[in-house]
This record gives structure tokens, sequence and C-alpha cells, in this order.
């Protein structure tokens, strides 16, 4: 290809109004068609579409097919790539949108939670090769062997645009935000927070995974998978944003951020027989109707019983508990708990496992501003805690000027 190639991806609220895709448009002409690229952009729905299109479902009928859900859901993309792709042919150039099948999206797994298979862009190559300046893609979604339109969970747009920056050989992949980068907390907690200039794929992959809400967690991962750096900026504002990529850890200690998660709860089959695969069965039960689990605890047996504590999204509380509950009958448990007022709270950073003073840090610090601890879990880059999440956001300051301000 005789021009330099970019992938950029655009969120929802970067066009939620005609005025806002109109911006759009000339954010793309000034930044890189301009300067003699050639584009494909990745859109999400406008603003707040997917919800009001997930409320329509529900208010049109109680029983939810996944399938047509995701039917559903994808025409929300659709609009936007078909918006953008005009307000960029009124600047003068050369565009076509393409939709997650015409993109060559391949996607498998569930419905709502899909998971890409394969990307061949052929189509949208040979556009960009031949007559075409800019390429928009519905992000959000693929499609299965069925031919059935599959979407690859919340915030599955930057998913798609990584995917197909990695199919195009693109540089870097341009993700804006309605945020100007990744920050050290979440700005509307902490007013000290501090905008990072790099950070690691696998730092950012902790505190997406943790709650932090500027990148998808599986957008990283694919994009540490294939070493494809990220560039996150605001699509408003000016100024430098946050690299995203690979760099050398160094032995010692980085902490790098605080993050958070309210959108959380918890649950807890008790009484569990302690016999082989009873665990299995739970899980894979949960499994079967989609709902994923996190930081799982099982207590210290008691006589011949456990039990098993876990998260899950809090959207998925319902299902969850529908099925801890036929489970516990079925291998006779003692009954099944459940808890939607908790929040987690982490520090995220590279080499916290070998530095033992720092849970008693992180724990010391919860309780002198009198927070009692739920849950606890850490990795080798991250140390989460449980806690009521009315504690949180007195939690992120608390821990951010002690770990990040040097309060200590």
């Amino acid at each position: 290809m005789s021009c330099p190639f970019v992938v950029l991806k655009f969120g929802g609220s970067s066009l939620a109004t005609v005025d806002r895709i109109r911006n759009v448009a000339v954010r793309v002409k000034n930044d890189y068609l301009d300067q003699g690229f050639k584009v494909a952009v990745v859109v999400s729905a406008m603003g707040k579409t997917t919800d009001g299109l997930i409320d329509l479902a529900q208010r049109t009928s109680n029983v939810l097919n996944g399938r047509e859900l995701d039917q559903l859901l994808v025409t929300g993309e659709q609009q936007s790539a078909a918006l953008l792709a005009m307000a960029i042919e009124e600047l003068g150039f050369r565009v076509k949108s393409f939709n997650g099948a015409q993109a060559g999206i391949s996607a498998t797994g569930y419905h709502m939670e899909g998971r890409i298979a394969d990307v061949n862009p052929e189509r949208v190559l040979s556009w960009l090769e031949g007559e075409g300046d800019v390429a928009v893609v519905t992000g959000f979604q693929g499609i299965n062997e069925a031919g059935d339109f599959v979407t690859l969970g919340r915030g599955g747009s930057d998913l798609s645009a990584v995917a197909l920056a990695v199919a195009l050989e693109s540089s870097f992949c341009h993700i804006y935000t309605d945020v100007d980068g990744v920050y050290t907390a979440d700005p509307k907690i902490v007013s000290t927070a501090r905008k990072l200039t790099n950070v690691s794929y696998e730092e950012c992959i902790e505190m997406a995974a943790l709650g932090a809400k500027v990148l998808q967690a599986r957008s990283v991962e694919f994009a540490s998978l294939y070493d494809m750096p990220i560039y996150v900026s605001s699509s408003i504002l000016e100024g430098e944003g946050t690299w995203v990529k690979e760099k050398t850890i160094k032995e010692g200690l980085a902490i790098k951020a605080v993050v958070h998660d309210k959108n959380i709860a918890k649950i807890a089959v008790l009484g569990v027989p302690d016999v082989p695969g009873i665990a299995a069965g739970l899980f894979s039960k949960l499994a079967d109707r989609g709902v994923g689990v996190e930081m799982i605890i099982q207590s210290v047996m008691r006589g011949d019983v456990n039990d098993i504590a876990f998260l899950v999204k809090e959207t998925l509380l319902g299902e969850a508990i529908e099925v801890c509950g036929d489970y516990a009958r079925e291998i006779d448990a003692q009954g099944v708990t459940y808890d939607a007022e908790v929040g987690r709270v982490s520090i995220v950073g590279v080499g916290l496992s070998v530095h033992p003073e720092i849970p008693a840090e992180m724990f010391s610090v919860l309780s002198g501003e009198g927070i009692n601890i739920d849950m606890i879990s850490s990795t080798s880059n991250s140390i989460t805690c449980v806690i009521s999440s009315s504690m949180i956001d007195r939690a992120v300051s608390a821990l951010h000027r002690h770990f990040l301000e040097g309060e200590k």
C-alpha cells in the first residue's frame, strides 16, 4: 500500500448527536486524512442506543432470546457507521461503511458475550487499497458459522478495533474516548489523579479487568497477544493521551493506579458437601448459562462441608442466584446468600508479589478509614479487596494518597 494506514475507534459518547458525528468526521480528516493516511474507523452505537434497545426488548417481551437480542443490538452500530460515512463523504473523501459480516469478522461463543474467531477483512482492504480513503466498520459484532450476528460483550468495539488493526497490519490502533487517557485513579473521585504517559499491556489488563472503564480488558489481551500498540486520547480535547504497549519490566515496585468497580455482586453457596466434582458442577452450570465468575474463594472445611463464594457482574446476579439455588437443592447444600451492596478496590502495579509490606500497608490504610474487608485476592500485579459499595470512594481516595501521592 502506497499510503500509511491506521485504525481508529470512536465510542458512543463521541457519536451521540449529529453535531458530534460531524465533529468526528472533521477529527478523522484533520488528524489522519490530511496527513496522507488511509483510515479504517471502528464505531460504537450512538450515545445510549444499546441500552435503549435492551430496554425496548425488555418492554416488548419477558422472554429474551440471546440470538434475537444480538440481531437487534447490531443495528445500533450500523446506524453510526452509515451516518459517519455520510459525514466524511460530505468533506470530500471516498468512504464506505461495512457491518461486521462485510468486514470479515467471524465470532463464536454465546450471544451477547461472543469471542472473535477470525478476521478476514478482504472487502475493507480491497476498498482501501483501491479507490477508497476511509472504511467505517461497525464495532461490537461478528458473524458466526450459522450466519447470525453475535455481539462481543460490553466494550466490544474496542476489541473489534484492535482485531481489525492486527488483521490490516496497522502500525497501531488509536482509540478515541470521552477521557483523555489512562489515569492513576478515576478523576471523578480523586481530583489529584495523574494521567499516565505509558502503561504496559500487563498493567492495563489488570486495570481494565478490575474496573477501569477506559478500555475493554479483552481488547488489551488481544493487543498484547499480537503486540499491537494502542493509543488512547480524547475525541474532543486536544493534548497527549496514553500509550498502551509492551515495555521492559524492571525489578522494583511501581504501583501505577488505584481502580475500583461498583458493578459487582457477591454470591455464596453455603454448606457445600466436600466431595470431588461438586465445584466443577457448580461452575459448569454457571458457564452453561453464560454467567462469568471472578474471585472464587472456598472456605476451610467445616466437618464434611465448606462454603464457596465468588463475584459476578451485577447485571447477571438474578440468573446466578437461580443457577446456584437449583444446584444447592440438587447437592443438598445448606443454601445460597448474596450481597449486591459490595464493590472492589484494587492497587495495580508491577512487582507487588515480591513486596510483602504492600498488602499490610493497603489493609492498614483501609482500617484507618474504618473500612471492613469482606474478601481479598491478589496476583503478581494487583491486590483486590471487596468492601461495602458505600465505602468505595473513600477507599480509592485514601489508597491513592498513600501509594501515589506519598502520604505515608
